[in-house]
């Protein structure tokens, strides 16, 4: 599978079921370099979740389709490979775009996929984001402890914007392993 193949689309409803295996396999299975199964155990999302999200008119969820042939002109198989989603928020102050739910399946984790979708997702947002008269920032939050995907974000641009929260332990987000996880914010500037 060659990162130039990488075709992404909108998610769908009939896609949830998909969407749903692929990102409580790819955050909460201990396959991959990116997971959280160390961290959090449960269940990452629902499928009424995941229809709330792709019903949410300022919500972007992308996939990326497995196809037939492994091409973007291939025929979907009706898995998924990969997905991103682009939150995009007004503030006063500044225009920003969140990025979340982003995965890549784990067979094809190190290959430059997911640097693509990012890329991709970037330049989505940057594209909504340009025509407001305020600064825009991307950002988006990951889990304490998890130095190395830091490092994947940091070397993309991002940096730790100071804030931070206690990971939700409201059992809607599974079930912290460590009484002190945090989620920390990241932030990436794209106009000023």
């Amino acid at each position: 599978m060659s990162a130039n193949a990488i075709s992404l689309r909108q998610a769908e409803l009939a896609d949830i079921n998909a969407l749903e295996q692929l990102l409580n396999r790819c955050y909460r299975h201990a396959e991959g370099w990116t997971n959280e199964a160390d961290l959090i155990g449960g269940i990452r999302i629902t499928a009424a979740e995941l229809a709330a999200v792709i019903a949410e008119p300022k919500h972007y969820l992308f996939v990326y389709p497995k196809t037939d042939t492994g091409n973007r002109d291939g025929i979907e198989t009706g898995e998924l490979l990969g997905c991103i989603a682009v939150d995009m928020q007004d503030n006063a102050d500044k225009s920003s775009a969140y990025i979340g739910m982003f995965a890549v399946h784990p067979e094809l984790q190190g290959q430059g996929i997911g640097h693509q979708m990012l890329q991709a997702a970037e330049t989505f947002a940057n594209r909504h984001l340009q025509s407001r008269a305020q600064p825009s920032h991307i950002t988006m939050s990951i889990l304490s402890h998890r130095p190395e995907l830091l490092a994947y974000y940091e070397r993309r641009g991002y940096r730790l914007s100071g804030a931070s929260m206690p990971f939700p332990d409201d059992g809607n987000n599974g079930e912290p392993k460590r009484a002190d996880l945090q989620l920390l914010a990241l932030e990436k500037i794209i106009s000023s």
